[in-house]
């Protein structure tokens, strides 16, 4: 019997011929990220255990973006207590508050390639898997674990394989995919499984809407999602990593605790309506729905492919007088892209406010909180009650071109019709 991408990759990193779904294994992991709000839990959890020192100061990579720059003396404090990690430790990696989201800076920096074992002390780090690595969010005591030995215990996941065929109609995108499938298999339909993402219009798709298709994985309950790493990837990653890239791909005779297909050629902008990802409807049964405020960003939607149709819908028009509109490019790198094709300027001239790269906006941290009664329409992956602001708030989930849309008239829009 042949083996998924994830068993591949689980039993190569445990020293085993083999791995089959429900076993328990020790793993090595190649790579351990931390961003400003579990650091310091971590390296406690570490110390707890009697070491001192991390297994391996090239294989810990530190992030200060999810309170970036500093908005209180709080975070102000932790940030001084990282540096100072950082330094004690002799960590090769770390990017300080002007770098951008962990998660777009990751995989933008050649730090993860497939058939890698990737773990990071947040749930999204489901992300890289869009490089054909297994990737997973673990608690800051697992953390601490892995700060201290380079290994983990994990159970090998049953596979959903979810095979995407059909081409996407104008304005329909990535995130509009990933919110169907969401919204069919349920926020705890995959639960401790691997979402494997397939068919046609995977393997036609960028890095970007991979990453967006990954990203939110954890929210059916995902234990990681991931994408076969192909000649896309091996191009995305060309100038940014040093090491060969080697493909893992599943064997053809793999066994799937289920396969989902779904043809996308009529495929309608989704929208998750508040307060669940899985409460998923078309645009159209919730067009109408006034909003005081859009987000556009966040290590779903912050890539400059999607910075990119936010400018070509806002071009020589104007943002709503009822609404604010906030973008959050997700890294430096994507702001400068977007800043010399003068997509930002675009952004600004439309009544855009440009943020730097961060992940305030997103879990409700610094930047762009809602009151009590607003309405607001984001790009991220979240809308939980209080979330990005008052729990008397609510939140709706869309894609780029969607918000952008949104943005213009005031009230949720299909991004078709602009």
């Amino acid at each position: 019997m042949g083996m998924t991408v994830s068993e591949k990759i689980l039993a190569r990193a445990s020293g085993r011929d083999k791995v089959q779904p429900g076993e328990i294994v020790k793993a090595e992991v190649d790579l351990a990220m931390m961003p400003d709000l579990t650091t310091i839990l971590s390296f406690k959890a570490m110390k707890e255990m009697g070491v001192d020192r991390v297994w391996d100061n090239e294989k810990v990579v530190i992030f200060l973006d999810h309170v970036a720059p500093a908005s209180s003396l709080q975070a102000a404090t932790v940030h001084r207590d990282i540096r100072k990690l950082v330094s004690e430790q002799g960590l090769k990696y770390f990017y300080d508050v002007n770098s951008g989201v962990c998660h777009q800076v990751l995989s933008e920096r050649g730090h993860v390639t497939p058939g890698m074992l990737v773990v990071g002390a947040d749930s999204h780090t489901c992300t890289h898997g869009a490089m054909g690595a297994f990737a997973t969010g673990v608690g800051s005591t697992d953390m601490g674990a892995v700060l201290a030995t380079g290994r983990l215990w994990f159970r090998v996941p049953e596979t959903i394989r979810v095979e995407v065929e059909g081409s996407l109609q104008h304005n329909v995108q990535p995130k509009d995919i990933i919110l169907k499938i969401i919204g069919l298999i349920g926020a705890d339909g995959a639960t401790y499984k691997a979402v494997e993402f397939s068919g046609e219009t995977i393997r036609k798709m960028n890095i970007s809407g991979r990453m967006t298709l990954c990203n939110m994985a954890i929210e059916m309950g995902g234990k990681t999602g991931i994408v076969e790493a192909d000649d896309e990837t091996a191009n995305f990653l060309s100038n940014r990593c040093k090491t060969n890239i080697n493909p893992i791909r599943s064997d053809l005779n793999a066994q799937y605790e289920k396969v989902l297909r779904l043809d996308v050629s009529e495929l309608e902008p989704q929208v998750a309506c508040p307060h669940k990802v899985d409460n998923v409807k078309t645009v159209s049964e919730v067009a109408g729905v006034k909003v005081d405020q859009v987000f556009i960003g966040s290590c779903t939607n912050g890539r400059y492919e999607d910075l990119e149709v936010t400018a070509k819908i806002l071009r020589n028009k104007q943002v709503h007088p009822g609404v604010r509109l906030v973008i959050v490019p997700a890294s430096k790198e994507v702001y400068l892209k977007a800043l010399k094709n003068g997509i930002i300027e675009t952004l600004l001239q439309a009544g855009a406010l440009v943020s730097n790269p961060s992940c305030g906006a997103c879990f409700g941290g610094h930047i762009g909180i809602l009151a009590a009664g607003e309405i607001g329409l984001t790009t991220s992956n979240r809308n939980f009650k209080g979330r990005q602001g008052s729990p008397e708030a609510e939140v709706y989930l869309s894609s780029p071109a969607t918000a952008a849309a949104s943005a213009i008239t005031g009230v949720i829009t299909d991004p078709r019709e602009v």
